[in-house]
């Protein structure tokens, strides 16, 4: 004879109705005790009589719904996301799942069908991750409920996903193949906050570059890729993070100016030599640098305070002829020992061009340009050169100081417009001064104005150096 297995509430009716009708009790009292009225009481008293305890398995069991959704369905949905739709989150996802792939389920079908597969939407709470991975380890036994809450928090939390982690990666191969930059702002001397810019090499862990300014600046970052140019040469990729030195697309449009159009000039002075510039907002991505400052900030500051520096220019020249060689000697490896992708360092000319501020003026109705509060006029060999008011010109702001001006691809040399003459012609003797011829760059030379121009378009539009 076929066992019959009851649910709870079965049971329990089974139970009254049987102690009913064995007995002869109280209906009433069975009423009140399940909950129903005397008509089912009755109703089940029959049932009983006729069936035994078979007739109170209720008549719907392992009988398939109407509306049940067919197996094979779930597996295209798990099939779907894993190749198609991976990383959509799941009401996108089912979204999609109805609109191109005529599968019209609900969102709480899609969500359970997903996670009892073992998938989790992208867009799950920290709690929720939890508590998946707790059911993981428990599936695979890896704990027990039995365990205390510490020790199944400890064994949740230990385990992280590839993409929250950072895990230890080799070092590059060549010497200057990975440039890793920063710049580290603290109470370095002086009893004032200043910033010092710092490069160093992936490979070797050899200190490039070193720099103190103000603030973490243009200017900073130029004086170290000066170093890098003069010392070793061309370097074939740098890693910085995402200031607006290196990436312009980080101010909102509306702080977006002419003036501040500087900022990428770090990249495209790049671009021109040939280095490749990678931004990153992670810090564990560039941990050199970032431990590099830590050690700088632990030992320089003392040396610095040691010697009784406590002027800017002491300190640069401290930092770079006693602090880095003796750093290097310590903590880097021999980076001649290492093959090198250094390429040969560039003229001093190409260098000082290169590493320029340029910012775009428009002559005025007096044949001048204003540049920080200055008025300037453009000449060619010596001559004066005039330009109809309002043309578009590029003011070139050269490493070493000089003052250039790029007009229709053509570039002259800017003369300062004093508010009154130094020697008066009437009155006092003019002294005969031989002027020393300034070098002006040819005419292809990158810094143009169209090219400029275009360099700007193309930041404003692309994430061009990120």
């Amino acid at each position: 004879m076929r066992k019959v297995e009851l649910r709870m509430k079965e049971q329990e009716k089974y139970e009254v109705i049987k102690e009913l009708v064995d007995h002869k009790g109280n209906k009433n009292r069975a009423c009140k005790k399940l909950g129903i009225s005397r008509r089912q009481i009755d109703r089940l008293i029959i049932k009983y009589k006729e069936k035994g305890k078979a007739g109170f398995v209720h008549g719907n069991r392992s009988r398939k719904p109407v509306n049940a959704i067919n197996h094979s369905i779930s597996e295209d949905i798990i099939l779907l996301y894993n190749n198609k739709y991976q990383g959509f989150n799941f009401r996108h996802f089912n979204e999609y799942l109805q609109e191109e792939e005529n599968i019209k389920v609900s969102y709480d079908f899609v969500y359970k069908t997903l996670t009892k597969a073992g998938v989790l939407s992208p867009k799950a709470r920290r709690k929720t991750k939890r508590e998946f991975k707790k059911k993981q380890l428990l599936e695979e036994k890896k704990i027990n409920l039995a365990m205390s809450e510490e020790t199944i928090e400890a064994a949740i939390n230990h385990e992280i996903a590839l993409e929250d982690s950072h895990p230890r990666l080799e070092k590059p191969k060549f010497f200057g193949e990975v440039i890793e930059q920063d710049g580290s702002i603290h109470l370095w001397f002086g009893g004032i906050k200043s910033c010092l810019h710092l490069a160093i090499d992936k490979a070797t862990s050899t200190i490039v570059g070193a720099w103190f300014d103000k603030e973490e600046t243009l200017n900073g970052y130029y004086h170290v890729l000066f170093q890098i140019l003069t010392n070793y040469g061309i370097p074939y990729s740098f890693l910085t993070d995402n200031r607006t030195v290196f990436n312009y697309m980080l101010l909102t449009p509306d702080k977006r100016t002419s003036e501040k159009d500087v900022l990428t000039q770090y990249g495209y002075a790049c671009k021109q030599l040939g280095i490749d510039l990678k931004t990153t907002s992670v810090s564990q991505a560039k941990g050199l640098i970032e431990r590099t400052n830590g050690t700088f900030q632990g030992r320089l500051v003392n040396e610095l305070k040691l010697n009784g520096i406590a002027t800017m220019e002491e300190a640069n020249k401290y930092l770079t002829e006693v602090f880095v060689p003796k750093f290097n000697s310590k903590f880097a490896m021999n980076y001649k020992k290492f093959p090198s992708v250094f390429e040969s360092s560039p003229t001093e000319e190409k260098i000082n061009y290169t590493l320029a501020v340029l910012t775009p003026r428009k002559i005025d109705n007096g044949n001048s340009i204003k540049y920080k509060n200055k008025y300037y006029q453009p000449y060619l060999n010596g001559e004066l050169k005039c330009f109809i008011p309002k043309t578009e010109c590029l003011v070139i702001n050269a490493f070493n100081g000089d003052l250039l001006v790029t007009i229709d691809d053509k570039i002259y040399e800017l003369k300062e417009l004093n508010r009154n003459e130094r020697v008066s012609k009437n009155f006092e003797q003019v002294p005969v001064q031989k002027e020393k011829k300034k070098y002006i760059p040819p005419m292809n030379h990158p810094w143009r104005l169209s090219a400029f121009k275009d360099q700007i378009q193309k930041a404003h539009t692309n994430h061009v150096y990120a």
